[in-house]
């Protein structure tokens, strides 16, 4: 037997559900004891709204996850996670605990920081995309994602799931000034649902399905 779980419409997993003879199993139901996640939008200039509502919820005792585009600093202008880190830490998260979670760090690193978070023993994790699958914390109630608009609109979801794995449920926030059409679209689609299938039938219709032969993938 094999199962095969899909989050976004590639061509491969289109093709697959199509031709492969598989039989479908759809899940629409969330799993109990799981409260919504509520999703907001805000432009860079509100930022600080954001992290006030971070330095609340630690307060409270909850954890929070905040997700920026880039490892290192770079011409880019885009956030990275060492230089984002140093400014919460003496700026608006001041005398919360942090900590960095990236790709780069050993695998033995990266288990001993979320072993750390999950214990509660780390009240924020300043991250990239590492952090999009396999967490399960559910005191994590809290996510910030930095430069949304240029993350994939499956990838935003995947991250909104990082939250509300628990009965305190959960926010994200997207900090984004989006200059396209498409990270505009994204950033709405991404506020108006969150239903999974919805968001991947958005996403197709966002990016474009590529093709099954060619060099083309959106």
């Amino acid at each position: 037997h094999m199962l095969v779980m899909i989050a976004t419409p590639i061509p491969r997993a289109l093709s697959l559900t199509v031709y492969g003879d598989l039989d479908v199993s759809t899940i629409r139901h969330r799993p109990k004891d799981r409260a919504p996640v509520h999703t907001r939008v805000l432009p860079t200039s509100r930022s600080t709204d954001a992290y006030h509502f971070v330095k609340e919820r630690i307060d409270r005792g909850e954890q929070a996850f905040i997700v920026v585009p880039a490892v290192e600093e770079s011409d880019l202008g885009l956030k990275d996670v060492a230089s984002h880190l140093d400014a919460l830490s003496t700026g608006a998260l001041a005398g919360a605990r942090l900590a960095a979670m990236h790709g780069r760090m050993k695998p033995a690193e990266r288990d001993a920081v979320m072993d750390r978070f999950r214990a509660g023993e780390i009240d924020a994790l300043v991250a990239t995309v590492v952090i999009e699958v396999g967490v399960d914390v559910p005191n994590a109630t809290v996510m910030v994602i930095e430069h949304a608009d240029r993350f994939g609109l499956a990838q935003l979801h995947q991250l909104r799931g990082r939250v509300g794995r628990g009965p305190k449920g959960g926010v994200c926030v997207l900090i984004a000034d989006a200059t396209t059409d498409d990270g505009r679209a994204r950033l709405e689609a991404i506020k108006q649902s969150d239903d999974g299938f919805r968001i991947s039938e958005l996403d197709l219709a966002i990016r474009g399905p590529g093709e099954l032969f060619g060099a083309k993938q959106s």
